[in-house]
């Protein structure tokens, strides 16, 4: 695990960073009086501006759909970078150099200076391999391509190239421009000859530059184009720095907006693929680099996805039809309970990629295949139920053997007793013994407590998530926890929020130390933040909330994030509000509008304003998508 971004660090990004200079890259502001500024949210469709930018406070805020926060909020959400990144483009504009803790027995983060030099030997690496694509050696690299549907625009718009058949073009080229040889072996793009001369990681091969989210090239996918090569069909950048592959999705720079837009992820299994589909108006493909579909993916995913308990989005795999391919699926099958949403399979019925159905059957064919996904549950439980003979007793018995751990396993636990009713009519058996069946697997299998939404409750070992009373409850213990453990994430945003949110009694005395400490804008995370609350309590039930709350896990699997920390205070709001509109429909409700007008259209106009702002903070509850 990278090491974590100095909290001190992070508070100087804030403090050297004009707001109003990032956001109009993206945005054309107008003054709107009082030093504030407006424009066009970009979060949002909309007609007249609600997008107001305060630079005296560095803060920015939509009324229209809620979107709220810093420049880090910002760029997190308009280009879908993580925490760490935003920081750290934040901190290159503004020449500050970023410091960095060790996570634990990992290894201190790479320097910045290193990462901004081996991104940029990446960016010379691949002008100098696109350039090469136009030369006649490369010819072949064209034919392939031309082959397979993609034109000189498309090979363009991807960026792909050609490494050319000598040892150390490339290496020459990239030293001549003052990267030294310890630089492009560390980047992966040269390695050392027996001789121990330095000569280029990829010859005579076509070439795809593959980029991180923010848009960077971190490493190259290379295919074999001649029969004499006697190396892999395809060979990817070892791994470096920049490189990790159990991290890496092809594609995810070029489909991260439409994936948020959407809620939709398709994944598929090769570079050309993620080409076909994209050009076949499926801009939403990604694949892995030389490596399975796991976890880390997952991770980036989510994120895009908003793959939260209040939103839910769609994963789509794509696999070929043949044993390889029905392997692959029952394996991301065990993936789908990482994720809250839903997840489904995509079949050709002619067992083709992608690429290669859009060459044989058009554009369209591949749209149709995405838009005939079925359940991934679907694909696995008809799988097993093929391996049976179903017209006699022991085939059914085995099969309901076979296919129960796998509805047991269904992280929806409201969807289990609809798929026993599918797997009893399937196998032809009574209900009762199938039922039965589910429920043993589940106790085996320890099935624990499942969230909204189907995640599973992160309880990590020797650390209690005690219960709470309700959803509003448990959301007012969640932002004080951000308060308390990650105050620098929390800061304004937690601080401008009306003590009214809190409608727990205990809850509302922690949220008032915190108040009288100084607010989480001022603090740093640590024992003697906790501590300060602490002491300003006023009872010694909240002063022992403190003490817990400062320990209890976030219910968040990943670090916290200011996304998260903007959807827990929206939903806290919202809470409020819906509580606060419930109150006035109730006293609308007891005004007689004919003897006391006035009143009545008061309370009236009071109830629409909360509605339309209840409204603006479920968007952002959900995520803003």
């Amino acid at each position: 695990m990278a090491g974590r971004i100095r909290d001190e660090d992070i508070a100087v990004v804030r403090e050297r960073t004009s707001i109003a200079d990032i956001i109009s890259e993206t945005v054309t502001l107008r003054s709107a009086g009082g030093g504030n500024l407006k424009g066009l949210c970009p979060f949002h469709d909309e007609k007249t501006p609600s997008f107001t930018v305060a630079p005296a406070r560095n803060v920015y805020f939509c009324h229209g759909c809620g979107a709220g926060g810093d420049a880090i909020k910002f760029l997190m959400d308009a280009e879908h970078l993580t925490f760490v990144e935003s920081v750290e483009r934040l901190a290159d504009r503004a020449n500050i150099q970023l410091r960095y803790m060790e996570a634990g027995p990992a290894p201190v983060r790479q320097q910045q200076g290193q990462k901004q030099r081996l991104v940029a030997a990446h960016a010379a690496a691949a002008e100098f391999y696109a350039g090469q694509l136009g030369t006649a050696g490369a010819r072949p690299a064209r034919e392939f391509l031309a082959q397979r549907g993609f034109d000189r625009t498309a090979a363009q718009t991807y960026g792909c190239g050609f490494a050319p058949d000598a040892w150390d073009p490339l290496t020459k080229h990239l030293r001549q421009k003052g990267f030294t040889g310890q630089e492009l072996v560390t980047a992966g793009l040269s390695r050392e000859a027996r001789s121990g001369s330095l000569i280029d990681r990829f010859r005579r091969r076509l070439l795809w530059p593959i980029k991180d989210l923010a848009g960077d090239v971190i490493g190259f996918g290379a295919r074999k184009l001649f029969d004499d090569d006697d190396g892999p069909k395809y060979l990817n950048t070892p791994e470096t720095p920049l490189y990790k592959k159990s991290h890496v999705l092809y594609g995810i720079s070029q489909a991260k907006r439409e994936i948020a837009r959407q809620g939709r992820a398709v994944i598929v299994e090769g570079y050309t693929d993620v080409m076909a589909c994209h050009l076949a108006g499926v801009p939403t493909a990604v694949a892995t680099c030389g490596t399975a579909f796991g976890a880390d993916h997952i991770t980036v995913l989510r994120r895009l996805l908003m793959d939260t308990d209040a939103v839910a989005g769609e994963i789509i795999f794509t696999f070929d039809g043949d044993a390889a391919g029905q392997k692959a699926a029952l394996r991301a099958f065990e993936d789908d309970q990482r994720f809250v949403g839903r997840t489904f399979i995509a079949v050709s019925p002619d067992n083709m990629d992608p690429c290669d159905l859009r060459l044989a059957k058009g554009d369209l064919a591949v749209r149709d295949l995405v838009a005939r996904r079925e359940p991934l549950v679907d694909f696995a439980l008809r799988h097993i139920l093929n391996r049976f003979d179903l017209d006699t007793v022991d085939g059914r018995v085995e099969a309901m053997r076979q296919a129960a751990p796998l509805v047991a396993k269904l992280k929806d636990r409201e969807k289990r007793p609809e798929y026993v009713r599918k797997l009893a009519g399937d196998l032809g058996m009574e209900i009762e013994p199938v039922q039965r069946a589910v429920l043993n697997a589940a106790a085996q299998s320890g099935a624990g407590p499942t969230r909204r939404g189907g995640a599973p409750e992160p309880a990590p070992a020797g650390r209690r998530v005690p219960v709470v009373d309700n959803p509003q409850s448990m959301v007012e213990r969640e932002a004080l926890k951000l308060a308390l453990q990650v105050p620098v994430l929390a800061g304004p945003m937690f601080d401008a929020l009306a003590p009214e949110s809190y409608l727990n009694p205990v809850h509302q005395a922690v949220r008032a130390a915190i108040e009288a400490a100084g607010g989480a804008a001022s603090a740093t995370a640590g024992a003697v933040w906790i501590e300060r609350v602490r002491d300003a309590c006023g009872d010694l039930g909240a002063a022992a909330l403190v003490g817990e709350l400062a320990v209890e896990p976030l219910r968040i699997d990943a670090e916290p994030d200011p996304r998260y920390v903007s959807i827990t205070l929206a939903r806290l709001e919202w809470g409020a509000v819906t509580n606060r509109i419930r109150d006035l429909k109730s006293k609308v409700q007891r005004v007689n509008p004919a003897a006391n007008k006035d009143e009545y259209f008061t309370l009236f106009g009071e109830l629409l304003s909360l509605e339309q702002h209840a409204r603006a903070l479920r968007e952002q509850a959900m995520g803003g998508l």
